[in-house]
């Protein structure tokens, strides 16, 4: 089993969240592009927080997310991992990605969004405990896998856009949101 790596930040100058998942499955891999698994809830989600049409190409995702509030990323820099579920990655092969970094050149971005359970538990263990980084509020979104089943997609849509407009409304001191639908 070889190492396996994920992708560069996708992010652009108006974020104030960061979104991140664990480490890009199979698919994702393979297409090279995040959330690639077509049952996968989050670009299905994303194009609606973000009205744009969810069957526009990858590449108009990534603009209108770049566009957008909102930024994307992993946890996980490398790691082995048979398949693509999470409790298959070997705990002793994880490598984290440089959040001081990130964040030290992305300064306006105080809180963390994250895409299930794995993600949120590698943040909190090896990237909390980072002083520089205390300032950060953080938050556990449902993962949009679809091993995931316990929630549909319009619940999973419903959670995260409460969520993430509360966040946004939270830091202007208005009640506005990303976009209200």
């Amino acid at each position: 089993m070889s190492i396996i790596h994920s992708f560069e930040p996708i992010v652009g100058s108006h974020a104030k969240i960061l979104i991140l998942g664990s480490m890009p499955g199979e698919a994702s891999l393979s297409a090279n592009q995040y959330y690639a698994h077509r049952r996968n809830a989050f670009w299905p989600i994303i194009a609606q927080l973000l009205q744009i049409n969810p069957d526009a190409a990858y590449q108009e995702k990534i603009t209108a997310l770049k566009s957008s509030p909102i930024a994307l990323w992993d946890v996980l820099k490398s790691c082995k991992r048979q398949g693509s579920l999470d409790s298959m990655i070997e705990a002793d092969t994880q490598a984290i990605n440089d959040f001081q970094s990130f964040f030290s050149v992305h300064q306006q971005i105080k809180h963390v969004f994250f895409n299930g359970g794995k993600a949120e538990a590698c943040f909190k263990r090896y990237v909390l405990s980072v002083d520089e980084l205390k300032f950060l509020s953080v938050s556990r979104l449902p993962s949009t896998s679809p091993a995931n089943a316990r929630l549909s997609l319009e619940d999973k849509l419903r959670i995260w856009h409460e969520m993430i407009n509360s966040v946004l409304g939270s830091e202007d001191g208005h009640t506005s949101h990303l976009y209200d639908s």
